[in-house]
């Protein structure tokens, strides 16, 4: 049996894009055999799979799951838009947000060592990443059990689309946890979060140093204007409270009724149903959002592989 170096391990990886453990083992499998232990890992699916996961997934698909008082949703992404409108990659996105839904994983890792019809998820994304030929991820999930809303949109399929958001509330009298007036609060909801893009919940929740930052801009802004010093704070005052009215979710206009706020709404629906609603959290997933994208990274790729560039 040929001694396996560290040298020989690096080499290979460097090779294939494999990763470290798999490239041992391929050299292990193949008494050292460097061009053996190559031919081992694409067979597996190993370097193919490894090869890919340096090209950008940025594009993608939401997954959102509704059962009962659960909810998951997963973002699951990939290289090109035109692969978001696969039908294998949006069936793929249905089964990880179920999965989510039924698993209740504490987080991505644990989610792709949980199995879903007798696969674990990291070979199921695996199969799919080789049958597809783009690198996908799973980027982040969520779940929420409780009185719940969920809304996709610009959906391309059932529950699968660009933006997916859940939101969770809290009801006093558990007998109307699941009336329907209270469920299609929770969705109306969901599309106001889909549309307005709020950042939190509430004030107390808010990032000092985003207020700071709105302060600074108006004093700027007021000092170039010619504004006296001694109005300064309280433009950026005013500056910080309009920044909170717009990306607080509890002080927005109500997206169905702009002359209450969704405070007011929740509270107003609370009283028909003779019972107290406070909205306990919300999340949502915007496919792509933070994620820099290389405009020529598959482009350039196919390109290169195609003799053009």
């Amino acid at each position: 049996m040929a001694e396996i170096t560290a040298a020989m391990v690096k080499d290979l990886r460097e090779k294939t894009n494999a990763g470290m453990m798999d490239c041992k083992k391929a050299l292990s499998a193949t008494d050292g055999k460097f061009d053996a232990a190559v031919n081992w890992l694409r067979e597996k699916g190993l370097a193919a799979v490894a090869k890919m996961a340096g090209r950008v997934a940025a594009e993608g698909l939401v997954g959102v799951v509704h059962e009962g008082n659960v909810a998951g949703m997963v973002e699951l992404n990939c290289q090109t838009d035109f692969v978001a409108k696969n039908p294998s990659f949006q069936e793929l996105v249905g089964t990880l947000a179920k999965g989510v839904t039924q698993g209740n994983p504490a987080n991505i890792e644990a989610f792709l060592a949980q199995s879903i019809s007798g696969k674990l998820v990291k070979d199921l994304l695996a199969e799919n990443i080789l049958k597809i030929g783009e690198n996908m991820t799973i980027r982040r999930i969520a779940r929420f059990e409780g009185a719940l809303g969920t809304y996709v949109h610009s959906a391309v399929a059932p529950g699968a689309g660009a933006i997916g958001v859940i939101v969770e509330l809290e009801v006093g009298d558990a007998s109307k946890q699941s009336n329907e007036v209270v469920r299609q609060l929770a969705k109306d909801l969901g599309m106001q979060v889909a549309a307005s893009q709020p950042l939190w919940l509430r004030r107390e929740q808010a990032d000092e140093k985003q207020l700071e930052n709105e302060r600074h801009i108006a004093r700027e802004k007021a000092r170039a204007d010619g504004k006296p010093d001694k109005i300064l704070e309280k433009i950026a005052e005013g500056a910080a409270n309009k920044f909170l009215a717009e990306n607080i979710l509890l002080e927005q206009p109500f997206v169905k009724d702009d002359k209450l706020s969704v405070q007011k709404h929740v509270e107003k629906t609370a009283k028909e149903l003779g019972t107290t609603i406070s909205v306990k959290s919300f999340t949502r997933f915007k496919v792509g959002e933070g994620i820099e994208k290389k405009a020529d990274d598959f482009a350039s790729e196919v390109a290169k592989m195609a003799g053009t560039a």
